[in-house]
């Protein structure tokens, strides 16, 4: 069957839904052999991924994940809010989103991070996390406490997605040969937690709206899709961030629930942001990217790093309702880094 589907996409036909769950059913099943299954997504990255295919990808692949035990008063009580990025602007900047993570949870919304350890960069979420000291290995169960009772929880994607390990073999052929997958895209749909707020980074600017569309297919209530322009950058290596950029202006795909869907741009010249480039967001490896993250919580670097965060924290703290609006959202994470709040969060989740 998966061959079948192979031949079809490689003549540039669409996958139906009853197709993408068939094709899902065979990625997950351990007896078809990783190269056929690398084949397979292959031709559907050859074709270009539609909404209506990543949107069914998603649901599936979410039917098989493992909940968490979040009780539905709390749920409907709050917005619970991720901040992820589908990687591969292969930039080498530091944590930002985990780092704006760790702020909108000291302003006190509820973070479900989900991530992985690093694929396309030196140093994913949860390597930077675990530097940090804090617990990657949550079970269910200690996920949700901690998401109830500290207002931030990390959910590490091979705990909660145990159909993945029969794709693992599959997305490493496919990344020897030089070729994305969809899950590069499937990623931040995936978080076990169901969030209702979301701000996820794309890094190209035609893929916001469609990955807006898919994010309302599941049922989001709140979301902003962006992507961040790097200006006077060599287009050859790449223009553009997948984080809210301080460096250029930023494409946005959003709504928020009854408000109907939404494209614009955002310009930085409300901002306070100090004059920066690229290479003053660069990052390393998991110890320096946590180090990093410690001196902008802490407060001792007020540099473009620390811009970054307010401008990404604030975006989000717009997105999960905490604030009327990114500009408002930026002063209230510069108000909860200049208290000491942050920092104090970093302590108790590393405690």
């Amino acid at each position: 069957m998966l061959k079948t589907l192979t031949q079809q996409l490689a003549g540039g036909q669409t996958l139906s839904a009853e197709e993408v769950r068939l094709a899902v059913g065979q990625l997950t099943d351990e007896k078809i052999s990783a190269p056929e299954k690398a084949d397979f997504l292959g031709a559907l990255a050859q074709k270009g991924e539609t909404p209506d295919e990543i949107a069914v990808f998603a649901a599936v692949l979410r039917e098989k994940s493992v909940p968490p035990p979040i009780e539905k008063d709390w749920r409907d009580a709050r917005e619970i809010l991720d901040i992820v990025g589908t990687g591969g602007d292969r930039h080498g900047t530091f944590n930002i989103s985990t780092t704006a993570a760790i702020v909108c949870a000291a302003a006190g919304v509820a973070v479900a991070k989900h991530g992985n350890r690093a694929v396309t960069s030196q140093a994913g979420s949860a390597d930077v996390l675990e530097a940090l000291g804090i617990r990657i290995d949550l079970t269910p169960e200690e996920a949700a406490q901690s998401l109830r009772e500290k207002n931030f929880a990390f959910f590490f994607a091979p705990n909660f997605h145990p159909a993945f390990k029969h794709i693992s073999a599959a997305r490493k052929i496919c990344a020897a040969r030089g070729q994305r997958t969809i899950f590069n895209f499937l990623g931040p749909l995936l978080n076990p937690a169901r969030p209702s707020a979301m701000l996820v980074g794309v890094p190209r600017a035609e893929l916001c709206e469609p990955l807006a569309l898919v994010l309302q297919s599941l049922g989001v209530r709140r979301a902003m899709v962006v992507t961040g322009k790097i200006e006077n950058r060599n287009p050859e290596t790449g223009n553009f961030l997948d984080e809210l950029s301080t460096l250029g202006e930023n494409t946005l795909a959003e709504f928020y629930q009854p408000r109907g869907f939404t494209a614009s741009v955002l310009t930085l010249e409300n901002f306070p942001l100090q004059p920066a480039t690229l290479e003053d967001l660069l990052g390393g490896d998991k110890f320096q990217n946590a180090e990093i993250t410690r001196r902008i919580l802490l407060g001792d670097d007020r540099g473009p790093k620390r811009d970054a965060v307010l401008l990404n924290a604030g975006a989000a703290l717009f997105v999960a309702g905490k604030a009327r609006s990114v500009i408002e959202g930026f002063e209230l994470a510069e108000k909860t880094i200049g208290g000491g709040g942050a920092f104090l969060k970093l302590q108790e989740l590393a405690g």
